[in-house]
């Protein structure tokens, strides 16, 4: 695909957060923290998941992915942002922006797909307990999870490609802090009516497809949870599911916003942004082990193994 041959312009122009100096080393610091907290968080609960062996089951077998997509979403655009506010110039070469796109495309994605995975076995825990040794075996998980992968990079590809066929030829200054597909379409001068009526059909049918399993599973949990005749039963079963709709409700409630809402330049498109691609990465690791016994032991044996001096 000659796309160079193709695009007048060759590289954009990210706006970022702010032109002032002194905000911009202001957002560093704060920013670089946040990703710090993030690369920390996720990689230490992956730590302990693969290091406990108490933790070898479909719940945390998932979580580790989550913790992994995490990672990686968070640095599809974290470390470019903290070099441009560094920066006088902040340019991206179109290539760098489809491909930066494309990494936000699928890792957000995939995650929504994970989030659906989870869902469903919670279900199965609480809803058909005697089953869920079946209903989860390990060959499914890992079916699941490649499954995710598979549908949203199929996902990402088409956007992209779609996105890399556009000439770019008038304004070349992105008005956000990285290259998300939805940003490229106002810096065209080609026809891009089939690339929003793509993205806006793939983000409906990839919303609805991974959110409305999740509705139906809770909808049944909850059921189930009601029937529950110990009060400490039903306290148990909810603090189970609880970590999981947080992550869900901060996930959902920006993620596909920012991809549904038509591009204006508004600063709520930055802040749907550095929701779901900044703060929920940094907040998950918390989510899932401060509201969960089991990771809290386990960061705690993990960490008596490997530091025998902190006992």
């Amino acid at each position: 695909m000659a796309l160079g041959n193709r695009s007048t312009i060759t590289e954009f122009f990210l706006l970022g957060l702010s032109v002032n100096p002194h905000i911009q080393a202001l957002f560093f610091v704060l920013f670089l923290n946040i990703y710090l907290l993030t690369i920390m968080g996720n990689l230490l609960l992956l730590l302990v998941i693969r290091a406990d062996s108490h933790l070898h089951t479909p719940m945390y077998f998932f979580l580790s992915h989550l913790s992994f997509l995490d990672f990686c979403l968070s640095s599809a655009t974290v470390p470019r942002m903290l070099k441009d506010l560094l920066s006088e110039i902040k340019t991206i070469s179109v290539r760098g922006c489809l491909a930066q796109g494309f990494f936000v495309f699928i890792t957000a994605g995939t995650e929504a797909f994970l989030l659906s995975v989870m869902a469903y076995d919670r279900y199965a825990a609480i809803c058909h307990p005697l089953l869920y040794g079946q209903m989860m075996r390990k060959q499914l998980c890992v079916q699941l999870v490649l499954g995710s992968w598979g549908l949203s990079f199929l996902n990402a590809l088409i956007n992209i490609l779609l996105a890399a066929n556009l000439d770019f030829c008038e304004s070349h200054t992105i008005n956000h802090y990285s290259c998300e597909v939805p940003s490229l379409f106002p810096l065209s001068c080609s026809d891009v009516s089939t690339n929003l009526l793509v993205l806006l059909c793939s983000t409906l049918l990839h919303g609805l497809g991974t959110f409305f399993p999740i509705i139906s599973s809770y909808g049944c949990i909850v059921s189930t949870i009601l029937h529950i005749s110990s009060t400490s039963g039903r306290s148990k079963a909810f603090s189970t599911c609880s970590s999981h709709l947080i992550a869900v409700i901060f996930f959902y409630g920006s993620g596909f916003l920012r991809y549904l809402v038509p591009t204006s330049g508004s600063p709520l498109e930055l802040i749907f942004s550095m929701q779901y691609g900044m703060i929920t990465p940094m907040l998950n690791p918390l989510i899932y082990s401060l509201k969960n016994k089991e990771v809290k032991a386990a960061v705690r044996r993990t960490l008596g193994t490997y530091l025998p001096c902190s006992r």
